[in-house]
């Protein structure tokens, strides 16, 4: 996902909201322990990419930067400050991804064969204890999601994050032994 992004001064506060009033989103660039670069993003152009992304993939999308001299630079979504009461977008901090250096990334866990799942067609109900697996993996190995498999589940059964196909690049930064998904009562 391409983002068009110009580089702005870190002087005052009324320069963060005159970048707001001209449609753009003050952001930082961090990257490899470097002090971060104050950027600005095209609101109307991450709010699209927004619209477009499946729900909790932010955090493992890759962003494709782009600075007024055409220099492209790929980053992931570190952290997102939204307003309390209109709920946009008022501040982003990307991480810039270098192919030798590793990163942390929450992945979301999505599970498949609900339909087909005997605990839920006999009454039980579906309860995901843990939605995102924080890792630590090159950028190329980032996985858009893992994927459980629950259509074997009865009632009163559970799968432990171990149970979770993880490629051998890819470092777990939790106990594996916890609960992901369980089938309960009503």
């Amino acid at each position: 996902m391409k983002l068009s992004v110009s580089a702005r001064s870190l002087e005052k506060k009324r320069e963060t909201k005159r970048i707001r009033r001209d449609g753009k989103i003050p952001a930082v660039l961090y990257s490899g322990g470097k002090e971060g670069s104050a950027i600005a993003v095209d609101a109307n152009q991450f709010q699209a990419h927004l619209r477009q992304l499946k729900k909790g993939h932010l955090p493992t999308s890759k962003f494709a930067l782009v600075d007024e001299n055409g220099k492209t630079r790929e980053a992931i979504i570190k952290d997102i400050q939204y307003h309390p009461t209109t709920y946009s977008v008022v501040h982003l901090d990307f991480e810039e991804l270098h192919s030798d250096a590793r990163v942390n990334v929450k992945v979301p866990i999505e599970c498949t064969g609900v339909a087909d799942c005997p605990g839920i067609k006999l009454g039980g109900v579906l309860r995901q204890v843990i939605r995102y697996l924080k890792i630590n993996c090159f950028p190329k190995d980032i996985p858009s999601s893992f994927q459980v498999d629950i259509s074997s589940l009865g009632i009163k059964e559970s799968m432990r994050l171990k149970d979770i196909k993880i490629a051998e690049s890819i470092r777990p930064l939790v106990d594996l032994n916890e609960v992901a998904v369980a089938i309960v009562k009503r």
